[in-house]
């Protein structure tokens, strides 16, 4: 065990791992047909869908990441969530009313209805590739720092597995119990508690840190401001590193457009929503807190620098690795290190709960949509109840998928670093054929899946060969820099309507 924990840190922990499980049980325990399973009966208050949606978006790399953007740079991260807001309140005013016109279980059945089955299943398909890797790779990040806090021992299950491996087993089990179980509705209400979790875990390091520091929180950030720690607007126009505000405005916007409109991971919560006044107070109440919350993890983040340039680290700063850099050790060696007792099993708890929550929303989403996308267009004549049962089944298929993910990529930095940009490489195959299904005029399935297709085509001409060793030199000699991957949905999204527009132009198809 960690000799840095205390028994009352254990204890927070292992009670903290058990409520969740039956809590979530507990909500969900009443799952009779695919719509309880898949949208919690559409019965769930708006403020516990705006809270599971922060919860998803915000996994474990944000609580670790966020605080390491600062510490080794400065606020400029802002900027990309000023985009994060304004993308909500759009899609507020303008998406939440296409999702609540009959009953929908994932986006891409709005391509099927204005464009025919071959763009939703495509749409359907890129979601499905796409998903389990990115969020086995988040569970293998996550496992990382999580692996120095509860050392070796409790990770690798008294000895008999590699620690790493241990730790994936350790936070998918215990994810894929309650979401098996409870389906949506234990997704939401433990995301709930998990989100409140996390935030006052943040607020509380930001104190500590304050009293750690000579002048408290008003003279650490003076001391930070003085070094341009406390910067976070940039004006300047680029496509490149590092963030900027247009890059926020634009490029931020578009890829929340994509993630929290054409993304089943985050739509599915919308989708459980009773009405569309409901949907649209769950938007605008992650909007409210999204702003906040991340600009709490960068405080830390600057506090953490304050502190570490005046106090030795109790135990040295790991290399960086596949996946993970130096600094991503820091929040975690600080809790480990500095926090007092019972606080700092609170804090590990913060960091498993951000976890356990984008897995088991990973593994309800892909569950859903293998199982209402596919399956069920594929065999009409099937009751309800076979579809259920093909859920929970499916559930775990998933959760194992995430699983060899994450021990597959533990060493290959090539696979694992385009997972973090994945998103970014199909988010604007995704947004722009639903634009097209919602506002294309005169516009196909051919046009619309050439489209997508085309789009998934450029980003991948365009990230591949800026971050592939052997071709990053000759790129940059010919381009004069990377793209950064906040325009990617943009660029994505103009290629898909782009290509659309001309292959409905010269290839029309008939109405």
């Amino acid at each position: 065990m960690n000799s840095y924990f205390g028994f009352g840190d254990w204890a927070i922990i292992v009670v903290y791992l058990a409520a969740m499980i039956v809590l979530g049980v507990w909500f969900g325990k009443d799952q009779h047909n695919t719509r309880d399973y898949f949208l919690g009966s559409r019965d769930i208050p708006w403020w516990g869908i705006g809270a599971s949606i922060i919860a998803t978006e915000t996994s474990a790399l944000t609580i670790i990441g966020v605080p390491a953007i600062a510490y080794a740079g400065n606020l400029g991260f802002l900027q990309m969530i000023l985009g994060y807001v304004i993308a909500r309140v759009i899609l507020a005013a303008v998406m939440v009313p296409h999702y609540m016109r009959g009953e929908i279980f994932s986006p891409y059945q709005l391509l099927e209805q204005y464009l025919g089955r071959g763009p939703r299943r495509l749409a359907g398909a890129l979601f499905m590739f796409l998903e389990p890797l990115s969020a086995g790779v988040r569970v293998y990040v996550a496992c990382i720092p999580v692996r120095l806090m509860l050392g070796d021992t409790i990770c690798s299950l008294g000895g008999i597995v590699d620690p790493i491996f241990g730790a994936i087993l350790l936070f998918v089990a215990l994810s894929v119990v309650y979401t098996y179980v409870g389906g949506m509705k234990a997704v939401v209400w433990t995301d709930a508690v998990q989100m409140v979790l996390f935030i006052v875990g943040g607020v509380f390091a930001l104190t500590h840190l304050a009293s750690m520091v000579d002048g408290g929180l008003a003279g650490g950030l003076a001391k930070a401001a003085a070094a341009g720690k406390t910067e976070w607007l940039r004006t300047d126009f680029s496509f490149g590193a590092p963030f900027n505000l247009w890059m926020g405005l634009v490029g931020g916007t578009f890829m929340v457009l994509s993630s929290h409109g054409a993304d089943q991971l985050i739509v599915q919560r919308v989708l459980a929503c009773r009405d569309v006044a409901e949907g649209r107070r769950a938007l605008i109440f992650s909007a409210v807190l999204i702003f906040p919350l991340f600009l709490l993890f960068l405080l830390v983040g600057v506090m953490l620098w304050v502190f570490y340039q005046s106090h030795p680290f109790q135990i040295p700063l790991p290399e960086s690795r596949p996946g993970i850099k130096s600094n991503d050790f820091i929040f975690p060696i600080y809790i480990v290190t500095e926090m007092p007792q019972l606080m700092k099993g609170f804090l590990i708890v913060a960091i498993l709960a951000a976890a356990m929550s984008s897995i088991s929303s990973a593994v309800s989403a892909l569950a859903s949509v293998s199982t209402m996308d596919f399956l069920k267009p594929a065999l009409p004549g099937r009751d309800d109840a076979f579809f259920l049962r093909f859920s929970r089944h499916s559930t775990l298929v998933w959760a194992a998928a995430l699983v060899f993910v994450a021990w597959l990529t533990r060493e290959v930095t090539f696979v694992l670093n385009a997972a973090f940009s994945l998103r970014g490489l199909t988010s604007g195959a995704l947004l722009g054929g639903l634009i097209l299904a919602l506002f294309g005029r005169g516009v196909g399935p051919r046009a619309a899946v050439a489209g997508m297709l085309a789009s998934l085509v450029v980003m991948n001409v365009i990230y591949w060969p800026a971050n592939v060793p052997a071709l990053r030199g000759v790129w940059i000699k010919t381009f004069g820099g990377e793209v950064f991957w906040p325009w990617f949905t943009l660029i994505g999204t103009l290629t898909t309507l782009g290509t659309a527009a001309v292959v409905a132009k010269l290839w029309p198809e008939r109405k």
